[in-house]
């Protein structure tokens, strides 16, 4: 067998926007080096990350490979009224957690000696695609409508790609969301301060409740021009996810004791991505890839949280959200053959994504802090291949370590 290692992904992302961010819930990165080129990865989707970016680029991928990852998330929200009132807000602590994290398996059946089931990739991941904490002083401006926010979810996707010609595959897959014990609370919460009517002045208020929901994925890779050594240097991609109806249930707590039984229901909104990847440069030595990738995302499914009560009363929470795009641009420069460090390969990344927030002004809500956004990401990737070594002292093919693949 013939092992890679893979020893090291960075990514650095900074923000320049209103102080918050866009389109919570919804969280983009779901790999180390799609995010270092601004998540403009769907045309490209040449890692096990392609279970979330485009599940047809699974068919790229040898033999068995693995692949996780952990997102850190901090800092603070600002918030100013238009009469001036301020705020702030953060990640229930310095970082969030639990941090989105993602994790894939992927194997090629025809590698593993199963050729009678033709050019197949079948894979399995957990991506945490929607999800956000956030939290308030409980003497804030805001703390009738919210002190604390959180929704831990998560995704399980059951993945499977085929190869129809040399040029095209596609691939398909479910999503299962769901909540667990072992991340966050294992359900979603919304906590504030009574304003007075259900529950007394001043008494705190907690709403908490739980779901599974299924949805599905779909997505397509096209190879319109490969080099003379039949590698792609132009993709076109396209990739539809389902929309998803969750129902939460659970109870209305009043300073800690029940209250009722209570229920509400979040629209998981169908996304469709379309994407065009280009390299003016790929051969032995370098590889230069530059993507273009265009989302839309049908947000305004989204038009009530309303909590309903046990005894059929219902606390009234309109959204009223609408559908935008999302713009993303990346690149990444690959140096192939290093002289100085045989065996390694460096690979360096940027990247942009601009955003509109899905929130209108009038049902703008501090538990879903979202605005318009510009942001620019960069990172570095470093792999290390089975005839390099690890600081000079272990050959990297020993460690036992990465994608595994027939000779």
């Amino acid at each position: 067998m013939r092992r890679m290692l893979i020893l090291l992904a960075i990514t650095v992302i900074v923000g320049i926007t209103a102080p918050v961010s866009a389109q919570v819930p919804r969280v983009y990165g779901q790999g180390a080096a799609a995010s270092g080129m601004g998540n403009a990865f769907a045309a490209q989707a040449d890692n096990p990350s392609a279970l979330h970016y485009n599940p047809a680029g699974m068919t790229q991928l040898r033999g068995i490979q693995l692949m996780g990852g952990l997102s850190l998330v901090g800092g603070t929200t600002e918030f100013r009224s238009p009469t001036g009132v301020t705020a702030t807000g953060d990640h229930d602590g310095t970082v969030a957690w639990p941090g989105p994290g993602h994790g894939y398996l992927t194997a090629n059946l025809q590698d593993l000696g199963l050729s009678s089931l033709g050019n197949v990739t079948v894979g399995i991941g957990i991506t945490t695609p929607f999800g956000s904490v956030m939290r308030w002083s409980e003497n804030s401006p805001l703390r009738t409508l919210t002190t604390f926010t959180a929704l831990p979810l998560f995704d399980i996707k059951p993945t499977i790609a085929y190869q129809v010609t040399q040029d095209l595959s596609i691939g398909v897959g479910a999503d299962i969301y769901t909540f667990a014990s072992f991340f966050g609370e294992g359900h979603a919460e919304l906590q504030s301060i009574s304003p007075g009517g259900l529950v007394p002045a001043g008494g705190k208020l907690e709403f908490n409740g739980k779901g599974t929901a299924p949805g599905f994925n779909v997505g397509g890779l096209y190879t319109a021009i490969r080099n003379g050594a039949g590698q792609p240097v132009a993709n076109l991609a396209v990739v539809y996810r389902s929309q998803a109806t969750l129902h939460l249930d659970g109870v209305l707590l009043a300073n800690g004791v029940k209250v009722q039984d209570a229920t509400t229901t979040l629209v998981l909104p169908q996304v469709i991505t379309g994407g065009i990847a280009l390299w003016p440069v790929r051969d032995q030595a370098h590889e230069w890839k530059v993507e273009l990738n265009v989302d839309y995302v049908g947000w305004k499914s989204v038009r009530g949280l309303d909590i309903h009560l046990g005894n059929g009363s219902v606390i009234p929470q309109p959204q009223n959200w609408k559908s935008t795009y999302a713009i993303l641009v990346g690149t990444e420069y690959r140096w192939l053959q290093l002289e100085r460090f045989p065996g390694w390969e460096i690979s360096v990344r940027g990247g942009y994504t601009n955003q509109q927030t899905q929130v209108p002004d009038l049902t703008f809500n501090p538990g879903v802090p979202s605005a318009d956004v510009h942001v620019i990401s960069s990172g570095i990737g470093l792999i290390c291949r089975e005839n390099g070594s690890f600081l000079g002292l272990i050959p990297c093919g020993s460690l036992g370590v990465g994608p595994l693949k027939p000779k």
